[in-house]
């Protein structure tokens, strides 16, 4: 079994400007990956100097205010403990070879104890627990004069996953990257480059930017990159232009990123739809899909691997081409995927689904149905992550910079996505040009019907804070709506630490009634559709007992004021199509609910947004 980690955050500079507010700032710009402490170091005048601190990227630029430094090349990390405890001398960047060497690294170095053994015999001495000080110290071993071939010696020998970036005192004009496993980008300057674990730390200098892949090294200096594999052997890299820009990165007013990217929702959902739709004949146009016709009417299966928000965006994408397209489609984790030794073959479609493109389980998930064979395209947020490479086809969501570490205006994108999909292999079976044409109307209507959902803000603040002493809460649906209850059960316990579960309607009886007093909050998804009256039953059997119960309902349903004076009004739309909207509404609840508690709601603890574990 492998662990496999990368909340933590790289920055590093090399140019013609101070680089310590370039690393900080860039350290400011990841702290939604979760992380418990972070350094930095400065190359200055051929010295190595380095600040640590425990605790948030604040604590750490007080104490740099207190000695700033004037280097043009440096490093920089928070670290989220995983081998050795929360302290300074745990944290990165770790500086060994008499002080002339520094390192910072995200990932697990699974031999790292036996390379320690071996090093110590060399003379080694260690201040940290971590298995990060192992690999600068057999970097150190293997320095003679070039840090390149020192990473790479040091890299052959290694197992496990890292994305590292380093730097000597002798070779005060490089810098050196390395990749497997744990994600980082290149943004090119001008006689300056910015490295990082993603792009956000650099869309205020720059949107070129290179990614490495796994098994890559890349040199950086002032005047190029020079990129090649574990082989030595020369890698050419093409750059890609990033779309997003810093204003989309700050909260603009807003008290949290979540709350900014929950608004932000009718605007996304407008960039994920605009182009892809062709209202003359009914139907969807993802050029990412990059099948003919005759390639598309041969899928028998499609098989949706996610994580997190993202599978419950698939399980809504399961109902979508299930109803429309007439297709079998499963919905998998991603981290139990390969485990079940899934049958595939080239009639399957596999979609795999991760707003950051770079979630491991997926990512290994997808490499398993290429391995069999198996249709596999991406769908992703982030411009050349790891996922979209290695698709070689898909969709990107258009979501935006995501930096809450609860997924909210990606879920909806993801979504939106899947039922175009479901719409386009539906019109070449038996949706006709009407039925599509209704789908993409109402589809058109939705951004305007969300605005209305966000205009009640303040009365969902409301019910948040006469909730707020509640000890656990149940989010039921059916149908397409049960997805919806899953999700906004996982929103209300990640950042506001209430216990709650999602659970579909009609198992109820079959266990969490049990559960039910007057300390239970039941939320029950019970809009005008098709299983609106057995929703209500299930409603009424919480109320039979006692439990407090708070509803989301379609406008105008005079009904349900029989079963709660406590209810979110949501406008009428298509049943398939009622997750866009009805998610909205539970996203705030737990907003609210999060900042009633004083949960730190951008960042909840022990998560992060690019975390996985397989």
């Amino acid at each position: 079994m492998y662990l496999w980690l990368f909340m933590c955050g790289i920055v590093g500079y090399i140019g013609k400007q101070n680089a310590l507010p370039v690393l900080l700032q860039g350290l400011r710009n990841l702290e939604y990956r979760g992380y418990d402490s972070a350094g930095v170091a400065v190359l200055e005048d051929g010295q190595m100097h380095r600040i640590r601190a425990v605790g948030k990227v604040d604590e750490l630029v007080k104490k740099a205010s207190s000695s700033p430094l004037k280097g043009e090349i440096g490093i920089a990390h928070t670290r989220w403990a995983t081998h050795g405890g929360v302290t300074e001398e745990n944290t990165h960047p770790h500086i060994v070879k008499n002080g002339k060497l520094a390192l910072v690294h995200n990932g697990i170095i699974e031999n790292y104890r036996e390379l320690r053994e071996k090093l110590k015999k060399t003379g080694a001495m260690f201040e940290s627990e971590t298995d990060s000080e192992v690999l600068a110290q057999l970097i150190a071993y293997y320095y003679n004069g070039n840090l390149s071939q020192a990473v790479r010696s040091a890299l052959l020998e290694v197992r496990g996953t890292y994305g590292i970036l380093a730097m000597h005192a002798d070779e005060p004009d490089l810098l050196v990257a390395a990749r497997l496993g744990s994600p980082l980008v290149i943004g090119l300057g001008n006689k300056e480059y910015y490295i990082a674990s993603d792009v956000t730390p650099m869309l205020a200098y720059t949107k070129r930017v290179t990614f490495l892949d796994d098994g890559e090294i890349a040199e950086i200096t002032r005047d190029r990159v020079k990129t090649f594999n574990l082989k030595d052997q020369i890698v050419m890299k093409c750059v890609t232009n990033i779309d997003w820009d810093k204003a989309k990165a700050q909260k603009s007013g807003f008290d949290h990123f979540m709350l900014k990217e929950i608004s932000e929702q009718p605007i996304v959902f407008e960039d994920a739809v605009r182009g892809r739709i062709d209202m003359e004949e009914g139907t969807a146009r993802l050029g990412g899909l990059n099948l003919p016709e005759k390639a598309m009417r041969d899928i028998k299966r499609i098989v949706i691997i996610a994580e997190g928000t993202a599978y419950y965006a698939g399980l809504i994408g399961k109902y979508a081409f299930e109803r429309l397209a007439e297709i079998p489609t499963e919905v998998d984790f991603s981290s139990e995927f390969r485990y079940r030794d899934p049958i595939l073959d080239k009639h399957t479609l596999v979609f795999a689904i991760s707003q950051s493109g770079e979630t491991i389980d997926t990512l290994m998930a997808l490499r398993e149905a290429k391995r069999k064979g198996a249709v596999v395209r991406g769908i992703v947020n982030v411009i050349g992550s790891t996922i979209a490479r290695e698709a070689g086809a898909g969709t990107y969501i258009h979501a935006g910079p995501e930096l809450a570490v609860a997924s909210t205006k990606a879920y909806t994108n993801m979504t939106a996505v899947l039922i175009l999909y479901a719409l386009e292999f539906g019109r070449l079976k038996h949706v006709t040009l009407a039925t599509g044409q209704r789908l993409l109307r109402a589809l058109l209507e939705i951004p305007e019907k969300m605005n209305e959902i966000l205009g009640q803000k303040s009365e969902i603040e409301k019910m948040a804070k006469k909730f707020s002493k509640i000890k656990a809460a149940c989010f039921l649906g059916r149908g397409v709506n049960y997805p919806v209850a899953l999700e906004g059960a996982l929103k209300l316990k990640e950042i506001s630490y209430v216990l709650s579960e999602g659970n579909a309607g009609g198992q109820l009886k079959h266990g969490p009634l049990a559960l039910v007093d007057k300390d239970y909050l039941v939320i029950g998804i019970v809009t005008k559709n098709q299983l609106y009256s057995k929703m209500k039953s299930n409603i009424e059997e919480v109320k039979a007992r006692g439990g407090k119960i708070l509803l989301i309902s379609t406008k105008g349903d005079e009904e349900v004021k029989e079963l709660s004076e406590d209810i979110i009004y949501v406008p009428d739309t298509m049943e398939l199509l009622e997750p866009l909207l009805n998610t909205i509404p539970l996203q705030l609840f737990a907003y609210y609910m999060a900042v009633e508690l004083g949960r730190d709601v951008d960042r909840p603890r022990n998560l992060a947004k690019s975390v996985t574990v397989e």
